[in-house]
């Protein structure tokens, strides 16, 4: 059985506040998009679960700290007759984009083990596995734009459609760690709510009024990305953001 787990945009990021576990609240707009991995899973005779990858390149210490291994197990305490898999991931979506894509590997393989063994998980129930692996695994259950709020797991639905727009993506050849993307960040609340902003501004006034708060941390270390950014603006886009903390650059433009 065969998967495509695809990738989200943020549009807008504002840091609210740090929590007390150490996390932060945020606020953000998380928007599918359909650039996506491509994940197998089938069940296997004997041996151990494994997982093979191919495509790009995955950082990872050990194959056991991959995202999907870590869902299978995470299954597999709850339903010890889930029977041994073989996974194979061929990943599209670059580590480190800020795009979610091993957040979506990690909750597409919940969801494809559910369907393949029958386990008859509800979409809620798949959600609370899929906090259990990162804040914004959550997402890709329903995989529709929402507002999101606190550690950006919680989720409100928008009215938002892209529906015509052509979206480009940059990413330059730049890591950017969780550590460096929050450093000499302030948090703050905003007067004004990011979901009113989307909804009731047309795009090409939200660069006068949508922030991704990482832009003010990475941006003077890495001059990169501000060109980047202008010139999305110069060749005509709508809206220019980084997305999540980095590092991939997108422009929202009318026509291809």
């Amino acid at each position: 059985m065969i998967y495509f787990p695809n990738c989200k945009i943020n549009i807008g990021l504002n840091i609210i506040e740090k929590r007390q576990d150490g996390y932060h609240n945020i606020e953000t707009l998380f928007y599918p998009i359909s650039l996506s991995d491509i994940l197998e899973i089938r069940p296997k005779d004997d041996g151990n679960t494994c997982l093979t990858i191919s495509g790009l390149p995955i950082e990872t210490k050990s194959i056991d700290d991959n995202l999907c291994i870590k869902a299978y197990n995470l299954l597999k305490k709850d339903f010890p007759n889930l029977p041994q898999v073989n996974m194979h991931l061929h990943k599209i979506i670059p580590m480190g984009a800020g795009l979610g894509g091993g957040s979506s590997d990690a909750t597409y393989t919940l969801k494809l083990l559910n369907y393949l063994f029958s386990l008859d998980l509800k979409d809620e129930d798949l959600e609370n596995y899929a906090r259990c692996l990162g804040s914004d695994c959550a997402f890709f259950i329903y995989n529709i734009p929402v507002y999101a709020f606190n550690k950006g797991d919680n989720f409100i639905p928008t009215k938002l459609s892209l529906k015509g727009k052509t979206i480009l993506l940059i990413k330059p050849d730049i890591f950017i760690s969780t550590k460096e993307a929050y450093s000499n960040i302030s948090p703050k609340k905003e007067e004004i709510n990011l979901l009113n902003i989307i909804e009731e501004l047309p795009i090409n006034q939200w660069r006068y009024f949508i922030k991704n708060d990482f832009e003010a941390s990475v941006f003077p270390k890495h001059k990169e990305f501000q060109r980047i950014k202008d010139k999305l603006y110069d060749i005509g886009a709508m809206y220019a953001q980084m997305s999540g903390s980095g590092s991939t650059i997108y422009g929202l433009f009318d026509k291809e």
